[in-house]
């Protein structure tokens, strides 16, 4: 996601929120012009209110037809504005805490973009929303692991660049098979899993245990309430609120606990190389 990432200050400088947001919303649009040119016009998406199990309400405006599922994108969007804005003092990184930022900035700044584009899927229902909310939620999962990859590596731009270009490009599956979306979700889940569990074992304590705990449990609910969204509905608590909202919920989550769990690892990322440094 973060494609200008050659243009990082350098390692004496601490680099504003606005220019990890500026990075995310130029490949966010980067993202929309390829959708654009019609590129994945063949992908499969499933288009239509009949996909959820929240009934439209025909009394309100287009933007709030499915209330539940619309509001539930407010929280992306709060969250991300909560960690931009948590920049105090990371104690665990006393000599890399600019880039500690960079990253953390990038990753709220995903869910501050992210909320608006699923709101748009909702509100319009039109194929190229359904698959831009795809596309994006791709270089999402990769970016804890490139973050995790960073502190085993040192402050590498150019092997985020890769990872999040590599990610970008698994999208291309969904070209080739209905479920292609869904074998590429589901590898950069196990990914992620296993690159923050090795993480966990160098760097890690009991807080970022319990973190990565609840940060696995909130991605088993966002895929297990998604997938049984309609079967949910003969129950009681799932026929208001269904099951495609609290999935949402737990993706919230799930993103807030990454959070935890990558600021909290008793880590520094490691020093320039020597080459680098001016």
């Amino acid at each position: 996601m973060a494609i200008l990432l050659s243009s990082l200050p350098p390692p004496n400088m601490k680099p504003e929120w606005g220019q990890a947001f500026f990075h995310v919303a130029m490949a966010t649009c980067l993202c929309v012009a390829t959708i654009c040119m019609g590129i994945f016009d063949s992908v499969f998406v499933e288009v239509g209110y009949e996909h959820y199990a929240e009934a439209p309400v025909v009394s309100l405006p287009t933007f709030l037809a499915m209330p539940f599922n619309s509001l539930i994108n407010l929280a992306y969007m709060l969250l991300g504005v909560y960690w931009l804005q948590r920049n105090a003092s990371i104690p665990q990184y006393p000599t890399d805490l600019w880039r500690v930022r960079y990253l953390k900035d990038v990753f709220a700044s995903m869910a501050l973009i992210y909320g608006p584009v699923q709101w748009l899927r909702i509100w319009t229902q039109t194929h190229s929303t359904a698959v831009l909310d795809q596309w994006l939620t791709l270089p999402i999962f990769a970016w804890p692991g490139a973050w995790c990859l960073s502190l085993h590596r040192g402050w590498t731009p150019w092997l985020l660049l890769c990872v999040e270009c590599l990610s970008l490009s698994s999208y291309g599956l969904a070209l080739l098979h209905p479920q292609g979306f869904e074998v590429a979700l589901g590898a950069h889940i196990v990914a992620v899993v296993g690159e923050a569990l090795h993480t966990h074992r160098q760097y890690g304590s009991v807080y970022t245990a319990r973190y990565l705990a609840l940060g696995v449990l909130s991605c088993l609910g966002f895929v297990v309430l998604k997938l049984c969204d309609h079967q949910l509905t003969q129950w009681r608590p799932f026929q208001h609120l269904t099951g495609h909202f609290w999935s949402k919920v737990c993706d919230v989550f799930q993103f807030h606990f990454a959070f935890l769990f990558l600021t909290n690892l008793n880590t520094c990322l490691r020093p320039y190389p020597k080459e680098k440094m001016g």
